[in-house]
């Protein structure tokens, strides 16, 4: 739907792709790996029957956004995501990011502040601190950031058939809340992603956020389920009602990674009651 630029490289553009739709207070969903604007999909018809503004976009690297080869780190992310709320002139907003997107939420209002935003919500997020060290024994091994960086070299696209698997719990799940046309658009969207922004980005997921967390000034949700495999919810957003005064944490029962996916239902009735309030 729009296009704007974010930077340059090697004398060309960078841009991203971003979707504008409704009217209301505006809701700005930031996507997770290795997905796209489009993963929002049940959310965005929610929200906007709800009578909000919603605006999507794809990250630098992935879906229709350019597939530059620079910027993949959290500053340059959270700029990304300020230049298209300053180029839409977005005010009294609501941030949703969706697994390393909560990320983008986190360092967004600590870089820049909350003048524009009234209210965050992350969902199966990343914070505060997902891999462990000596002053964080709550969080898994960093060498799973090795292994899976060696899996992608190897073969990205046999990479994601075991990333869905437990992307989805598609063991548990498959047939029931997932099927076998969701596997396939999972992966037909990680697949248009670009392979090198695929592996920089895996990088990030093990970004120390608490200095980003103790500067949070607005009203904060939290989405999580329960059987989450990829951002386990004791090593993340369980956390985080203890460092951040008023945060609400909603778990989703046995729900796994994705559960704006699997769990629509549940995750939009938090999220709208969260907007509600």
């Amino acid at each position: 739907m729009g296009r704007i630029t974010v930077g340059s490289q090697n004398g060309t553009d960078i841009q991203l792709y971003f979707e504008d739709h409704g009217t209301g207070r505006p809701v700005v969903l930031i996507h997770g790996f290795p997905l796209d604007g489009q993963a929002f999909e049940a959310q965005h018809r929610a929200l906007l029957e709800a009578g909000h503004r919603v605006i999507t976009y794809d990250r630098r690297g992935y879906g229709r956004s350019d597939h530059p080869t620079e910027g993949f780190d959290y500053d340059t992310l959270s700029d990304d995501l300020a230049a298209l709320l300053d180029h839409l002139d977005v005010r009294d907003a609501v941030l949703v990011g969706f697994s390393m997107g909560g990320g983008e939420v986190l360092r967004y209002l600590a870089r820049h502040g909350s003048g524009r935003i009234a209210k965050a919500v992350t969902i199966g997020a990343v914070g505060p601190y997902l891999f462990r060290a000596d002053d964080n024994p709550e969080g898994v091994p960093l060498d799973v950031i090795e292994s899976i960086k060696d899996a992608i070299r190897a073969d990205r696209y046999g990479f994601f058939d075991g990333f869905f698997e437990n992307f989805l719990n598609t063991d548990q799940l498959l047939g029931s809340r997932v099927s076998e046309g969701m596997v396939a658009a999972h992966k037909a969207k990680a697949y248009r992603a670009s392979g090198l922004a695929t592996l920089a980005v895996v990088d990030i997921w093990g970004t120390d956020f608490r200095e980003d967390v103790a500067k949070l000034d607005v009203p904060l949700l939290l989405v999580h389920g329960t059987e989450d495999r990829i951002v386990p919810l004791e090593a993340s957003s369980a956390r985080m009602p203890g460092l951040v005064k008023g945060a609400r944490l909603v778990t989703v029962e046995g729900g796994p990674h994705n559960i704006c996916a699997t769990h629509s239902d549940e995750v939009n009735a938090a999220l709208l009651d969260f907007l509600r309030s």
